[in-house]
């Protein structure tokens, strides 16, 4: 059920190739300083498919400043390999062209969709089964979540929404509009139908 309690509002589309200060200022900090968040932000276990899938797009956002492009070559393949398998083995689809700051934790693996266009803020969590993307194949501004967003299994944050800082977003949600800060979204809850009645219809015609 989509949520439609929080405002429409949205700044407007930003330029071609601009990229988030904050994520610009993570970036400077250099490959392995992110890549060693990461590791601490996944209990230190480097064969956690979310820190593998971290290390593949810091990867990739990486070799991309490597000039000339000849030199880059060969980085570029190795980052299409991370990245086929990172998506093959264990359904993490995520493109370097997404913009994610620091400490970003992929909890648990299989059926993760990322936009290739999204921004995602600072100590942000998602788990299985988050969509984060487009209503539209031809869109290309993806979601903008900001700082401390926690989304659990199952939810979809959708369209050119923006998602405020301290945000929970919870299991199976499906987000449409914008969220402010410090908001908590559910999805309707389960509820409990009464099973049917036993049917005598066995009896009733001498076979049971």
């Amino acid at each position: 059920m989509p949520v439609d309690q929080a405002p429409n509002v949205r700044p407007g589309p930003p330029e071609a190739g601009c990229v988030d200060p904050q994520i610009e200022r993570a970036q400077r900090m250099g490959f392995w300083a992110l890549v060693k968040e990461d590791y601490i932000r996944n209990g230190r276990e480097w064969s956690r498919p979310g820190f593998r899938a971290m290390f593949m797009y810091r990867f990739g956002v990486w070799r991309m400043n490597v000039r000339p492009r000849f030199l880059r070559m060969p980085l570029s393949v190795i980052y299409r390999w991370m990245h086929r398998r990172v998506r093959n083995r264990y359904g993490i689809e995520l493109h370097y062209t997404a913009q994610i700051g620091r400490r970003f934790q992929i909890a648990h693996q299989g059926a993760i969709v990322i936009h290739e266009h999204a921004k995602i803020g600072d100590d942000c969590c998602i788990r299985q089964g988050v969509t984060i993307g487009s209503t539209l194949d031809y869109d290309m501004e993806g979601p903008a979540l900001g700082n401390n967003v926690d989304v659990g299994a199952g939810a979809m944050i959708l369209g050119k929404v923006t998602i405020g800082d301290n945000v929970r977003i919870g299991a199976n949600a499906v987000v449409m509009m914008n969220v402010p800060a410090n908001s908590l979204v559910v999805a309707p809850p389960a509820r409990i139908v009464a099973p049917p009645a036993p049917s005598n219809k066995g009896t009733a015609d001498g076979r049971g």
